[in-house]
């Protein structure tokens, strides 16, 4: 069996990831492609990662992919969560990941609506009411919730959410219509209300990104070019892994595997899989450094990550698994940076990296500073290291 080690691995990541100098991709969607996709549940994710990656990071080299060129989209995806992926991967993740999570989330509700007092059959009901909400953003081009909430009274209907907890509360259906509709690929979140790191999205009928509609996959089709990607992009890598990247059962993830030709690989005594032919030896890339963001798609690749991460996980994660975030030293995470109340970026090593990777890592955090521009990104999940060097 062919041994891939840790010291493979880091070389793969610095350049299929465009982590070292020589590998910086030249667009976002080059850097989305490279990774799968990007995290996108925190917006200045999106924006903090492809600057990390690209010769020229430019945020308005981003707006323009996403929002102007439409070949960037924003979509619910893996793990029921957000990420921004090339057009080409849209019809792919809908198939292998988001039309699951779309029936799961009908149920939900259906089953929340039936304390709205509204009576009757539910299900038809709220299919009126997303064909009036499909009509009225057909009727405005684009729109927020908010917009197409004035002009829809069913989306002002309320719901009960988290009862009999601490924090129940009662809310509008505008938000839980509008997600049905984008995870059944109707709809797509646009331009936000605000700058870049605004949360707060216009709504586009999902013709006006992909003419002709979401292309459409079979779920087994789709899973098997997925993990194939996947495994180009982070592979080698585990079992364990793919399941948890993805959030699939073990039978879905062993079929897809199965369908990709996967061969096993020795990764330093723990069963890994590869893609054939990516089975030669990865040289070693050039020392690196760089400062990665909240759930960036590197740190948040693997579930096993002691070959990158090693004892750092308690103060670099939230206590349900997010990254805040990191700072790299040649293929491994070496300490955590926050932004100080003035804006400035600070970072923390948790280990000896030595004299000269200190120097170059000061040097990244007020590079990454005068990028930034004075604009204050707090991350969604807050980390104990990343509060530290905040407060």
């Amino acid at each position: 069996m062919i041994r891939i080690g840790a010291g493979e691995r880091r070389a793969r990541l610095a350049r299929r990831h465009h982590l070292a100098p020589a590998a910086r991709a030249s667009g976002p969607v080059e850097v989305a492609a490279g990774l799968v996709a990007l995290h996108a549940t925190d917006p200045a994710t999106v924006f903090l990662a492809a600057a990390a990656r690209m010769r020229l990071p430019e945020t308005a080299a981003v707006e323009r992919a996403l929002y102007e060129d439409r070949v960037l989209v924003r979509m619910l995806g893996m793990r029921r969560t957000m990420f921004v992926v090339p057009r080409d991967l849209v019809g792919v993740v809908q198939a292998s990941s988001t039309r699951a999570i779309a029936a799961l989330e009908r149920r939900r509700s259906l089953q929340l609506l039936e304390g709205a007092g509204i009576g009757g059959d539910l299900a038809a009901w709220l299919a009126g009411v997303e064909e009036a909400t499909l009509a009225a953003l057909a009727a405005r081009g684009e729109a927020t919730g908010a917009e197409l909430s004035a002009d829809v009274p069913g989306l002002r209907t309320r719901v009960l959410l988290s009862e009999g907890k601490p924090y129940e509360s009662l809310q509008n259906i505008t938000t839980r219509v509008l997600t049905l509709l984008a995870a059944d690929g109707r709809i797509v979140r646009g331009r936000p209300r605000g700058t870049w790191i605004s949360s707060q999205y216009r709504w586009s009928p999902v013709e006006a990104w992909l003419p002709g509609g979401v292309a459409e996959w079979t779920a087994e089709a789709a899973r098997a070019e997925l993990v194939r990607r996947w495994l180009a992009a982070y592979g080698p890598g585990t079992e364990a892994d793919l399941r948890w990247w993805t959030g699939w059962t073990a039978a879905q993830v062993r079929a897809a595997l199965a369908s990709c030709g996967a061969v096993a690989v020795d990764l330093d005594g723990v069963p890994g899989l590869a893609l054939p032919g990516d089975l030669e030896p990865e040289p070693a890339a050039e020392p690196w450094v760089g400062l990665l963001p909240a759930l960036d798609p590197t740190v948040m690749g693997w579930a096993g990550r002691d070959w990158y991460l090693g004892e750092h996980g308690p103060a670099l994660f939230d206590r349900s698994g997010n990254a805040g975030p990191t700072v790299w030293w040649d293929g491994r995470i070496v300490g955590g940076w926050g932004q100080t109340p003035a804006g400035g970026v600070a970072v923390e090593l948790l280990e000896d990296v030595g004299a000269e990777p200190a120097v170059a890592v000061e040097e990244a955090a007020a590079t990454l500073g005068g990028w930034l521009g004075g604009v204050r990104v707090t991350p969604r999940f807050r980390t104990p290291l990343e509060r530290r060097l905040s407060s």
